[in-house]
């Protein structure tokens, strides 16, 4: 397998996004972002800074994921935690919060993470652009690490 194949997603793909109402601001500057990767997006809310609850946003974009509605997700809400327990909650997603480079590199080539989390309160957009950047364009080690995140079922 090449590294090329191992990457999550390819431009052209659709990668859902959902947030809750702190994450708004932020989300809209992460589509923008993956729009201009190449990347399909699919906008799953919310649109409003007046407050939802983050479950609803986390289970929708799970269910995307989960159902291969989209090949990829990524999540926000204020500090990331909620809206990625919900995502994790479905067959096959693994969502991981991710406040730095070298996490973002990491939950792609040791853990396969198909959601990347983003806490709206503590990611600024600039951050959460090279973070999606490295996210998406990291790809999976397998090897060793295939042996341990099919253990994550």
């Amino acid at each position: 397998m090449s590294a090329d194949d191992a990457l999550l997603a390819h431009p052209g793909d659709t990668i859902a996004i959902a947030s809750d109402h702190a994450g708004v601001a932020l989300k809209s500057a992460v589509a923008a972002d993956l729009a201009g990767l190449g990347f399909k997006v699919l906008d799953l809310g919310t649109s409003s800074t007046e407050s939802v609850d983050y479950p609803d946003y986390g289970h929708a974009l799970g269910r995307a994921v989960a159902d291969g509605s989209a090949k990829a997700g990524i999540a926000i809400c204020g500090s990331g935690i909620g809206i990625s327990i919900a995502a994790n909650r479905h067959n096959g997603v693994r969502a991981a919060l991710v406040h730095d480079a070298a996490n973002a590199q990491l939950a792609r080539e040791h853990n396969d993470a198909n959601v990347l989390a983003l806490g709206a309160r503590t990611t600024s957009p600039e951050t959460a652009k090279n973070l999606v950047n490295i996210f998406f364009t990291t790809p999976f080690g397998g090897g060793r690490h295939a042996r341990r995140v099919e253990k994550l079922g």
